[in-house]
């Protein structure tokens, strides 16, 4: 028999007391890991079969080469300026932290082109230009296409015989897979030029030796991880941005979650593939 209180004539079990004062999952912790467990895996799986509907619309037609370009240039050119001014800053910092983590003033000059060529072309370059376009597209996309959800657009493409998933999922992936290693690779550029102009400008070093050292540093295969990882990058935020975007509910509250959802899932998904990507490749 289990434990009671009694109280004015009425008994309640403890059960039932930690049900009221929802307790179940501090009482029983493998409840709270086992549901999320089931939860990531659910929307893992619903992730993967939305990704592989909307590419599976490329070998049909009619293919929409205009919505294509519309939305590169919405996602490149658009997003060049916040991508460039990360960039050119994060360089800079890099060559005045690296050179004031030095003791030896002989040893940093040699060594701050290598560290800011190395840190921007396999990590910072694809990482932050990724975590700005996922703040600025991501969010758009998401508010965009759950607008259209919400006020009934999406119902109307089909009423139209259109596909939602070509129209709108489609071009906004193969633009970000497309346009974001090109964003990563500016950002490299600028990132390193950065470098060169607090080393050269600021720190005094000489600019033969950075720039000198910065090429002999990097090898094909830091180049080769860097664009992988824009790439898959570029998929993560535009998977991100048009399933939430695509899946939301509940009017204008329901947009305004959806684009918040979208952001913080595409940034942190960004930093865990890195990770992972990085542990795959080295």
């Amino acid at each position: 028999m289990p434990a009671t209180l009694t109280d004015g004539g009425h008994s309640r079990t403890l059960s039932t007391i930690f049900q009221a004062l929802e307790l179940p999952i501090l009482v029983n912790p493998v409840t709270l890991i086992g549901r999320t467990t089931l939860n990531a895996i659910n929307t893992a799986g619903t992730l993967t079969l939305f990704l592989g509907e909307a590419l599976g619309q490329l070998v049909k037609r009619p293919m929409y080469f205009r919505l294509f370009l519309r939305q590169c240039e919405l996602v490149g050119v658009n997003s060049l300026p916040i991508v460039l001014l990360t960039a050119i800053f994060t360089g800079g910092v890099l060559a005045l932290q690296s050179f004031r983590g030095f003791d030896n003033a002989t040893i940093a000059a040699e060594s701050v082109g290598t560290v800011v060529a190395l840190s921007m072309l396999r990590e910072l370059g694809p990482v932050l230009a990724s975590l700005m376009v996922a703040g600025r597209v991501g969010a758009s996309m998401a508010a965009e296409i759950g607008t259209m959800r919400v006020t009934e657009q999406i119902d109307a493409l089909v009423t139209l015989a259109t596909n939602p998933m070509k129209y709108l999922v489609l071009p906004r992936i193969l633009a970000l897979a497309v346009m974001m290693p090109l964003l990563a690779i500016l950002a490299n550029v600028v990132g390193i030029f950065g470098g060169y102009l607090v080393a050269t400008k600021s720190l005094g070093l000489n600019a033969y030796t950075y720039i000198d050292k910065s090429f002999a540093s990097v090898q094909f295969a830091d180049i080769t991880l860097g664009l992988v990882k824009a790439f898959v990058f570029g998929i993560i935020i535009a998977l991100m941005g048009c399933y939430h975007g695509y899946t939301t509910r509940g009017g204008a509250e329901g947009v305004g979650r959806a684009t918040t959802t979208a952001v913080v899932y595409a940034s942190v998904m960004i930093l865990v593939t890195d990770y992972l990507l990085t542990a795959l490749m080295f």
